[in-house]
């Protein structure tokens, strides 16, 4: 008799503990439980502490109220141009409305993963493969709009729609990869042709202004040289006129020129006028006579003997060289003509350096002293 009271308590208390924990419900956060009494809905548990009828009221099921991401296996989608393409997609949602969800549609993840496959079906293949690509934002618009629509009446609310990839075919894809080679090596081309370009045409200026400015750097080289022959040549004559020189002076600087101008390099041949003799005659009578003229005198302590001593060493190497030009003159001539030609000085018409001074020892036939 002990034995079954104590049952029947053992009974009583784990009937009581399990009506207690049954009817005691804790909801989380971001959760709703639907509960059904007598398999009918009832109500629909918030987070926290619930109370419910035990034995009664049972939960039949338990919605997650958070967004939630779905990423759906590849689809295969046919574009406008018959080209089969692999297309991923990711879902986001979150169920708004537990009840509607539980009660009106009994997979809402697999009804949203068929909606969304034959929206992109018929949004692909609307589009060719180009398109396709290069129109994925209209896309995933296009996906967001309709899903929304459609999974409202669900109490589900799409948020977002993306494309994750679309796969060409092998083929397809080997045919892009040497259009888009082709593409960049033409571009490669182009940018490299400008770059020649462009620095051809910079080469061209630089030579250009450097051309310019070195011009124009020989223009006022060439001008400022000539400003300062000017102002020499100005200067010299200035100085001719203010030191007035004499005949004596003019005639000893041109005997000292004759020997320069016949050692000129670029004299081959010196053509000797005929009236050269008459001209050293004419100078040394000069020499001779001027020294009585009037203003010619020479001035106190310079030597005239030395004055006329190295004028008649200038006129004789001034006859020499004449008397040498001469001889090759008619060398020159006597191979090109067989003749001697007329009116050159021959090597025995030399005029002596006294004679051509006009020294009174030459015309009474003595020899100059020398000191």
């Amino acid at each position: 008799m002990e034995a079954i009271i104590l049952v029947l308590v053992i009974a009583i208390a784990v009937l009581a503990v399990t009506t207690m924990v049954r009817s005691v419900r804790i909801v989380p956060q971001q959760r709703m439980d639907v509960v059904e009494r007598l398999g009918k809905y009832k109500r629909t548990l918030s987070p926290g502490l619930n109370l419910l009828v035990p034995f009664v009221d049972a939960v039949r099921t338990k919605v997650d109220m958070r967004e939630q991401v779905v990423s759906f296996p590849p689809q295969p989608v046919i574009t406008s141009d018959n080209l089969v393409v692999s297309i991923d997609t990711v879902l986001y949602f979150k169920v708004v409305d537990p009840v509607r969800a539980t009660y009106e549609i009994s997979n809402f993840l697999q009804a949203i993963e068929q909606l969304t496959v034959t929206t992109l079906r018929n949004v692909i293949g609307s589009l060719d493969l180009e398109r396709a690509l290069t129109s994925r934002e209209e896309i995933n618009k296009h996906l967001s709009s309709v899903l929304d629509e459609t999974t409202g009446r669900w109490g589900i609310k799409v948020t977002r729609v993306e494309i994750k990839a679309i796969e060409p075919p092998p083929s397809i894809r080997d045919s892009m990869e040497k259009q888009m080679r082709a593409e960049r090596e033409r571009r490669a081309t182009i940018l490299n042709a400008e770059g020649h370009k462009q620095a051809a045409i910079l080469t061209a200026e630089g030579e250009k202004q450097s051309q310019v400015l070195r011009a124009d750097g020989d223009r006022q080289a060439r001008i400022l040289q000539a400003e300062g022959q000017a102002k020499a040549i100005r200067t010299v004559f200035d100085a001719i006129h203010q030191a007035n020189p004499s005949q004596k002076v003019l005639a000893y600087q041109y005997l000292q020129a004759l020997p320069q101008i016949a050692n000129g390099t670029a004299n081959k041949v010196w053509i000797v006028p005929t009236e050269l003799t008459k001209a050293l005659e004419g100078m040394g009578g000069a020499l001779g006579g001027l020294a009585g003229m009037v203003g010619d005198v020479p001035a106190a302590g310079v030597d005239a003997g030395a004055v006329e001593r190295e004028a008649a060493a200038a006129a004789e190497a001034a006859s020499a060289e004449a008397q040498k030009v001469n001889a090759e003159v008619r060398a020159a001539e006597a191979e090109a003509t067989g003749q001697a030609t007329p009116g050159a000085l021959t090597a025995s018409d030399g005029v002596p350096p006294a004679a051509a001074l006009g020294s009174a020892d030459y015309q009474h036939g003595g020899e100059v002293e020398k000191a």
